[in-house]
């Protein structure tokens, strides 16, 4: 019977282990913090590199410990194995190798090859064992579990995964995010210099921020919510004041996407009165939050009002650490647009449904014209939507059909909570007495059914 071929070189050397996934993880981390970095591994992770599954490229510290703890390049790693995989040492081997250097006071990689001991790789092997020895002592030194620098490449994480956030679908980055507040936690727990934990407590905000963000986008409120104050808490340790009514404005925004609009309004008004004295976009997001909740309650005085404030935040806008961040973070004109068209569109009068259509077509057009690091996937088709609802509410199915078309082109991972929300919408609309026995209805009503009956959160993990 002929051997079965592992998807990858990885999947040989961990199938010849004695470990278990847990095992190997937990070593892998060991390896890491005994070389000085900062790299952790999920179970989930590992199995996806052992499948060789990796739609986001490991991080660099994670690519150097591969090369510790395994003794092969990333790339090695995640190729086919070799015809002579099988006289490779396997993961334990290697594993052993590097703990008895740890505990003989020898740490750096475990020999690879018989190379001659002048050859330019064991140079660069002994470079990278003189490297990572100055790491740990510095370490040391500060008598911190955590440096200026790895807080550098936290910030990099974290500017990362929340621009990644409005691009990709969450299955491309969801374990990063879960492994980074994990690495953030974790480092929290330990004993820092107090500006550190400061910036400590901001970063594992804003990761909290974009998991409690993910956990709404696949229907979990209680979940999103539970993220959102743990969030808030974050906020409150690091004394950041525009965090604080980031926090307020995902309550906000968790609460009207459950359906929930006066608590979205309650939240709105309290992050307003941290962002009193903000002068990032989160002060003009707050406000355009409260209005499409009183909106969503027909309640079209004070939806008008906060459109006002909205704006007069928006005429003061300049742009503060959150807008660097970017992504997830930001609240460019693009967006306001479309929650102006939002809040517009569940008004009753004619003239709302104009200024609607117009709003997201503006949103619409700014999204295609700005920047691209501010367009954002679920933004657009929300500003699709709000547009083809407009549509239906002043008896234009086709018009409705036609602005639907990049929404319901979006692939099964891209549909998340809001999108598919925002499609129930229109659905609804189209099941009004005005279009019984029209055909076009009937049939932009089936499109939507199809579209929704596979939504992001159905997928496999």
């Amino acid at each position: 019977m002929a051997a079965v071929q592992r998807p990858t070189l990885l999947a040989v050397l961990v199938e010849r282990d004695e470990c278990t996934h847990d095992e190997i993880v937990a070593n892998f981390e060991r390896c890491a913090r005994a070389n000085g970095e900062d790299a952790t591994l999920s179970v989930r992770t590992l199995r996806r590199w052992i499948a060789g599954d990796v739609r986001t490229a490991p991080r660099p510290s994670q690519r150097r410990v591969a090369r510790l703890f395994w003794g092969n390049a990333m790339s090695e790693l995640l190729a086919p194995p070799p015809p002579d995989a099988s006289s490779m040492p396997s993961t334990g081997d290697t594993v052993r190798t590097t703990f008895d250097s740890v505990s003989s006071g020898r740490v750096g990689t475990p020999a690879l090859t018989d190379e001659p001991s002048g050859s330019p790789g064991t140079l660069e092997r002994q470079v990278a064992m003189a490297t990572r020895r100055a790491a740990r002592f510095a370490t040391f030194a500060e008598i911190d579990n955590v440096g200026p620098e790895a807080i550098a490449q936290l910030q990099d994480d974290v500017v990362y995964l929340a621009n990644a956030y409005v691009h990709d679908p969450l299955i491309a980055f969801m374990g990063d995010l879960i492994d980074g507040q994990e690495t953030i936690f974790r480092i929290l727990e330990g004993r820092q210099k107090p500006t550190l934990t400061r910036d400590l407590y901001t970063l594992a905000g804003v990761v909290s921020g974009l998991i409690a963000k993910a956990s709404q986008d696949l229907g979990q409120f209680h979940e999103a919510m539970t993220h959102a104050r743990t969030l808030y808490v974050c906020a409150d340790n690091a004394d950041h004041q525009g965090l604080r009514a980031w926090a307020r404005g995902l309550q906000s925004l968790i609460a009207y996407w459950a359906g929930r609009p006066q608590e979205a309004v309650r939240y709105a008004q309290n992050g307003a009165e941290f962002a009193a004295n903000v002068t990032g976009s989160v002060a003009a997001w707050l406000p355009a939050l409260e209005a499409r909740a009183w909106a969503l309650m027909n309640l079209e005085g004070e939806a008008s009002a906060a459109i006002g404030r909205a704006i007069d935040r928006r005429s003061e806008y300049q742009p503060d650490d959150l807008d660097a961040i970017g992504g997830l973070l930001s609240f460019p004109q693009a967006k306001q647009s479309y929650y102006a068209a939002g809040t517009y569109v569940c008004l009753e009068g004619e003239a709302d449904q104009e200024r609607a259509q117009s709003e997201a077509l503006t949103a619409l057009d700014l999204f295609e014209r700005g920047r691209p690091e501010d367009r954002s996937f679920s933004d657009e088709a929300g500003a699709c939507s709000e547009l083809a609802l407009a549509r239906v509410h002043t008896g234009e199915v086709e018009g409705a059909r036609n602005a639907l078309i990049p929404l319901l082109a979006l692939e099964p991972e891209r549909r998340i909570g809001g999108i598919i929300t925002s499609a129930s919408r229109v659905h609804h609309a189209l099941r009004a007495r005005r279009y019984t026995g029209s055909s076009e209805a009937k049939s932009l009503r089936e499109e939507i059914e199809a579209f929704s009956r596979v939504p992001a959160a159905a997928l496999p993990a």
